[in-house]
């Protein structure tokens, strides 16, 4: 066997085995797209050697033309396999040069057929031999043919994209990959061109080797593959090393971790995870299994913040609850990510799993006994209240007693006059219903139970507080002015705290004003609309204000300006507007006294069918 054919034989050969090393790469992921277009290089390129081999071994004209009118298809499937490689690999190039250069190869495939005996040559009246690495050659002796320049100029134009790729590849900073690969790339492409059209436009007289160049541009382009291949295995091992690092620190966290597929619908649990949810360590886990897994008041929830975050290709964070095997009840939380293909499809869902049972737990604790302080404020104001509630409650109870005898004394005479008896029984209705609404309002503040956020009107809200205070505040002649606009939007928030702190307040604002003499003893209690998703509600006073290096400490616990006050009720107040997810705070006003504003958030609106209670 001549050396020629040993060597033009192990070129081909390498290449289909570096071909059969990568495309199983890209069969199994379809995202390796460059393993794919490197493969059909590597393919067309051995299919290209052979054609050359044949030209080389040529022993009539005929024989030469029919190779060379042949190497034509794996030439230009190499062109189409070099764009699609430098463009999956440097991840650039303009597209208008990598579709030109394909375009006018492929159109010189018909003119290959169509015009003379190939596309090179349009006649090949004899060949020569001439010795080539120890052994005669064949080199053809023809007429050019002039449609080979459609063909050069594809190529031109494939070296243009592979220039213009990894200049673009430098610009963004990739000089590695831009130099080692897109530079070599078009040296052997622009020596290899440049080769082949000296050869068959008859400048020189040398046999065909076009291959021994696309070898170079093969060489390169297993080089970065194989580049890949080394730095994938090392980040294979890092991965696991980190994997093994974030599994310590998952279980020193109490984390459990799981993932699911959402193509294959499998789910991956760790060992922690599975102890959480009470799963064994060889049970199977589906999504089906899970949500069994969860309480039935919070299933829903779970579904809704998963799908919002496959919907919104972002994150989740949320807290529910599991009803265990055993019967018991566990607090998780969890957070993960959504992970979408190309097409912007979910594909996986990763996610972390923590136990927060016993931080329920203190936060429960925590409620009820803010509950038990703000009881024990509600009853302190109402004990405030007493004398003058009781004052309140008795003008009805006399009414009703002087009408009661007026009634007994008309149902004495021989003719009772009935109309004004059933007009006094009227009186002594309204009498009832009025001292009854007060008791009802003293038993509503006196309620002890659970916190019941619901969307609630600010105006008769407003009115109640000032309805209990009024006569405290005649009593002390203090005018008492309500500001309340129409188109107030309703509040989210709990009636009963609402009111305590209003009463504390508007309490403030009348013992402020207790040594501030005139006719302008005024409390103001006014509401706005402070942005679209906020309401404020401010209580104003006339008095003297308050000390610039106090203003900040009214509301810490135990601290009072007044001289028998305990320092309390500024502290639950605040505690209570910022558990609604509001702000409390005070201001000095500019014409004397004080202002304490309160924001609350601004409740759903009734299209979302939320009920709202005045």
């Amino acid at each position: 066997m001549s050396l020629v054919t040993i060597i033009w034989s192990m070129f081909a050969a390498v290449c289909l085995t570096l071909a059969a090393v990568h495309l199983p790469v890209w069969w199994i992921n379809r995202e390796a797209r460059a393993s794919l277009a490197f493969s059909v290089t590597t393919i067309s390129t051995a299919a290209f050697a052979i054609c050359e081999l044949w030209m080389l071994q040529a022993r009539t004209p005929g024989e030469y033309a029919t190779a060379l009118k042949w190497a034509q298809i794996p030439i230009t499937i190499t062109v189409v396999g070099c764009v699609g490689f430098v463009h999956f690999y440097l991840d650039a190039g303009r597209p208008w040069l990598a579709f030109g250069a394909i375009a006018l190869r492929a159109a010189a495939l018909p003119l290959n057929f169509v015009t003379g005996q190939n596309l090179n040559y349009r006649e090949i009246s004899a060949l020569r031999r001439i010795p080539f690495i120890g052994e005669p050659v064949s080199v053809a002796v023809g007429v050019p043919n002039p449609w080979m320049a459609v063909g050069q100029a594809g190529m031109l134009l494939l070296i243009g994209f592979v220039v213009d790729a990894s200049v673009t590849a430098w610009r963004r900073g990739d000089h590695r990959a831009a130099l080692s690969v897109g530079g070599s790339i078009a040296f052997f492409l622009i020596t290899g061109v440049s080769w082949g059209m000296a050869v068959f436009w008859g400048l020189v007289e040398v046999p065909v080797t076009v291959s021994l160049f696309y070898l170079g541009v093969i060489a390169v382009m297993g080089y970065a593959m194989s580049l890949d291949l080394l730095r994938a295995k090392q980040l294979v091992l890092e991965l696991r090393e980190r994997d093994q690092q974030a599994s310590l620190a998952a279980d020193a966290a109490s984390l459990g971790m799981w993932a699911r597929d959402a193509v294959l619908g499998t789910l991956w649990a760790s060992d922690k995870w599975r102890t959480l949810f009470g799963f064994t360590r060889d049970e199977p886990v589906s999504m089906d299994q899970l949500l069994k897994r969860i309480h039935p008041d919070d299933r829903t929830l779970f579904q809704e913040r998963m799908a919002q975050a496959t919907a919104d290709r972002g994150e989740y964070h949320f807290e529910y609850r599991l009803l265990l095997p055993d019967g018991r009840t566990r607090w998780i939380a969890s957070q993960g990510k959504v992970e979408f293909d190309a097409r912007r499809r979910p594909v996986r869902t990763r996610g972390a799993s923590v136990d927060i049972t016993e931080r329920k737990s203190v936060e429960q604790e925590m409620l009820r006994l803010q509950q038990e302080i703000a009881h024990v404020g509600r009853v302190s104001v109402m004990g405030q209240l007493a004398t003058t509630l009781a004052h309140e409650i008795n003008q009805p109870l006399g009414a009703i007693l002087r009408n009661a005898e007026a009634a007994a004394l008309f149902m004495q005479g021989p003719d009772p006059d009935l109309a004004e008896v059933s007009a006094i029984l009227e009186d002594i209705r309204q009498d009832d219903q009025r001292a009854g609404a007060i008791i009802d309002r003293m038993r509503t503040m006196l309620r002890r139970g659970e916190i019941e956020m619901i969307p609630l009107e600010v105006g008769p809200i407003l009115r109640d507080a000032a309805t209990l205070l009024r006569p405290d505040a005649a009593a002390r002649r203090v005018r008492l002015v309500l500001d309340i606009p129409d188109g107030m939007p309703p509040v989210l928030g709990d009636r009963v705290q609402l009111q305590q702190v209003l009463l504390n307040l508007i309490l403030n604002a009348l013992d402020a004003l207790e040594d501030v003499g005139g006719e302008y003893r005024t409390v103001s209690i006014a509401t706005r609309r402070e942005t679209d998703q906020v309401v404020e509600i401010s209580v104003a006073d006339t008095g003297h204000g308050i000390a610039p290096d106090q203003i900040d400490r009214i509301f810490e616990p135990f601290f009072s300006t007044k001289s028998r006050g305990l320092g309390m009720g500024l502290s639950i107040s605040r505690t209570v507007i910022e558990a609604h997810g509001g702000r409390l705070w005070a201001e000095n006003n500019g014409d004397g006294g004080a202002t304490l504003r309160m924001t609350l958030p601004v409740a759903a609106s009734a299209e979302q069918g939320e009920r709202f209670v005045g």
